[in-house]
């Protein structure tokens, strides 16, 4: 589907709970500076064909503004003649999308999902064992055990994106980003902040329950 075949009603929805997710995560200081980004797909999707509206480069997301967001297609360029630019990790959004069709992808920064990243790099994914909040992500195995992935951290984005393409699980809706942040995706909206609360909750979890157990 082209984007101008995409319906305003669907753009502007996308917009909308982008707008609404935005001040909710900004309120718990998940944006550190202009640090995160946001995106939620629209229309159609193929793994050759889709678009996706994200956040702009370089925004305080405390703000609320017209030039929040902006849409761009699978290559990461915008669709529509704009002075925006797309956030600068929008091809690990491109390859998230690609890789497992989803419809929203949130990435936020915290001092616990860094600190577990680090904790646990040389690992290079990071441990749960048994916690109740693992069902989050539709994982009802008694006691169950899961890695996260943890993947390098360059500045150069486009080096990130063939380590997510090797270490992303399908069965863990998220992928880490080390001494950087959380990237956590779902069908939808509330799927994707869903998933991303559970990481945040275990992420602190892991990192008090390694302290206890060092004392």
């Amino acid at each position: 589907m082209s984007f101008a075949a995409i319906s305003t009603e669907d753009k502007q929805r996308a917009l909308s709970e982008l707008s609404e997710v935005k001040s909710l995560f900004a309120s718990k200081g998940w944006f550190p500076g202009t640090s995160g980004n946001l995106s939620i797909r629209v229309g159609d999707y193929a793994p050759d064909e889709f678009h996706f509206a994200i956040t702009a480069s370089g925004k305080d997301k405390s703000l609320s503004t017209p030039e929040d967001f902006l849409f761009v297609d699978q290559s990461g360029k915008p669709c529509e003649t704009t002075r925006l630019k797309p956030s600068a990790e929008t091809s690990i959004h491109c390859e998230i999308y690609r890789m497992t069709g989803c419809g929203a992808i949130f990435h936020i920064h915290s001092v616990f999902n860094s600190l577990v990243s680090e904790l646990f790099w040389e690992r290079k994914s990071i441990p749960v064992d048994g916690v109740e909040l693992i069902k989050a992500f539709n994982i009802w195995d008694e006691e169950a055990q899961i890695e996260i992935p943890i993947v390098s951290n360059f500045a150069h984005v486009p080096s990130i994106v063939p380590e997510v393409t090797e270490r992303l699980d399908p069965r863990i809706p998220g992928i880490m980003l080390r001494k950087h942040g959380i990237y956590a995706w779902g069908a939808n909206a509330f799927e994707a902040k869903r998933h991303l609360e559970a990481f945040e909750f275990l992420f602190e979890y892991v990192y008090r329950w390694e302290l206890l157990k060092r004392k």
